[in-house]
């Protein structure tokens, strides 16, 4: 993910998910890949944004709290978040915030 998230105006909600991940792939970049196109499809996603270094960061856009909850709930996103536990994470963090105002230099 190379640009930043293109949301509207505030309020609207952020995950924030917060990773270190095993050694090895194990299948983790495919699923990964798939678990960006499958949230686009997700009623209520406005966007997403990614980095990895050593330290994962992606932040999810969605419109309410009610999305994320369908989200949480999607069952290949439940195999991800149960891979994630058993393979491919070795600590992560899930942080839930109402954004409230955002700002910016748009390109």
């Amino acid at each position: 993910m190379t640009r930043i998230a293109n949301t509207p105006e505030p309020p609207y909600y952020a995950v924030i998910f917060t990773s270190i991940r095993t050694d090895g792939d194990a299948g983790y970049g495919v699923m990964a890949e798939r678990m960006v196109d499958l949230a686009a499809q997700q009623p209520g996603f406005l966007g997403l944004e990614s980095v990895r270094n050593e330290l994962g960061v992606t932040v999810s856009y969605w419109e309410s709290l009610e999305a994320i909850k369908r989200w949480k709930a999607n069952v290949e996103h439940r195999e991800a978040q149960r891979l994630g536990r058993s393979d491919w994470y070795a600590t992560f963090k899930v942080r839930i915030a109402r954004v409230e105002r955002d700002y910016g230099l748009d390109a």
